[in-house]
């Protein structure tokens, strides 16, 4: 499966240094206060047009970093810097005009949209918060032209979210997170809640609206076929730090970190004797039970923790 041509390089759109975020655990008992560190020294960049892809087991910490990096839930400590401008230094009122060039589109569509607004109110409601100046109709047409470009009926406007399919549900999302132009989306598990048969069209849409709009993506996701298909460079997160960091094609064909491969062995092979021997060998490998190391590069673009 062959991933699209990744963009020129240039400025990064978004440079994120050092990001870590912590939770203070209660103390029980008269035990001693602790702190939860989901997420742990992270660094990483997105350049203009280009998809990460960000991948590892439940509980590393790939949602907290799209959380994060978005100000839904700021980072302990570390920079994110868009389009130049440091976001934790942002007063509410800064950090509301440049939501209108981050956005979010989460894994769940019927958690997201509000059941007690119709899909085009929903959609229309961007406009009323950060483009008071447009008229009823102006908004109506603009939501009837996003409702096309997701390839849904304008007609369905009126309608309210149980009156949708899943797949539905989320291209209304993605119609909302568009609205405004923006330049970077975070796609936090934007397929994990849907059929199988629903999922490649959600994931072309994405990538045709890329293409369209110049969108770059953080995508975050399970499915390492469809990350191998939509992402320029994908990163392996464990325990909360990024162990392995690569060109898409390179990563998945020369896997350096132990878990890596181990996670990659989670898509099966039609060869079941290559299946089997390569479950074994990745079954066999072992690496530290603490925290990963500082990445190192082995290779021009590929980057691998060094613990």
């Amino acid at each position: 499966m062959l991933m699209s041509t990744a963009p020129a390089p240039a400025a990064p759109i978004l440079s994120v240094r050092n990001l870590s975020k912590h939770y203070p655990l209660r103390a029980w008992w008269g035990g001693k206060a602790s702190v939860f560190r989901a997420v742990e020294d992270v660094s990483f960049e997105i350049r203009p047009g280009e998809t990460l892809g960000l991948v590892g087991e439940s509980g590393s910490g790939k949602s907290t970093i799209g959380r994060a990096v978005t100000m839904l839930n700021p980072p302990t400590s570390g920079t994110v810097a868009f389009e130049g401008t440091d976001l934790a230094g942002l007063g509410a009122r800064e950090m509301r005009r440049m939501r209108a060039r981050i956005q979010t589109v989460f894994q769940d569509p019927y958690a997201a949209l509000n059941p007690r607004m119709s899909a085009g109110d929903y959609v229309a409601e961007v406009f009323r918060l950060h483009r008071p100046a447009m008229g009823r109709g102006e908004r109506r047409a603009a939501v009837a032209g996003l409702f096309e470009r997701v390839g849904l009926d304008p007609r369905f406007m009126g309608r309210y979210p149980h009156q949708f399919s899943g797949g539905q549900r989320q291209r209304i999302c993605i119609a909302r997170a568009i609205a405004l132009k923006p330049s970077f989306i975070v796609a936090d598990e934007p397929i994990a809640a849907l059929d199988v048969s629903i999922q490649a069209q959600v994931v072309n849409l994405l990538q045709d609206l890329q293409e369209e709009l110049g969108l770059s993506y953080l995508f975050i996701s399970h499915d390492l076929r469809m990350v191998r298909y939509l992402c320029h460079r994908v990163a392996v997160l464990w325990r909360g730090r990024i162990v392995e960091l690569a060109d898409s094609d390179q990563l998945y064909e020369d896997p350096r970190h132990p878990y890596t491969r181990r996670l990659l062995s989670a898509v099966p092979l039609p060869d079941p004797v290559a299946e089997r021997a390569r479950l074994a060998v990745a079954g066999a490998e072992s690496f530290g039970e603490g925290r990963p190391g500082d990445l190192v590069a082995v290779a021009p673009g590929h980057w691998v923790a060094d613990g």
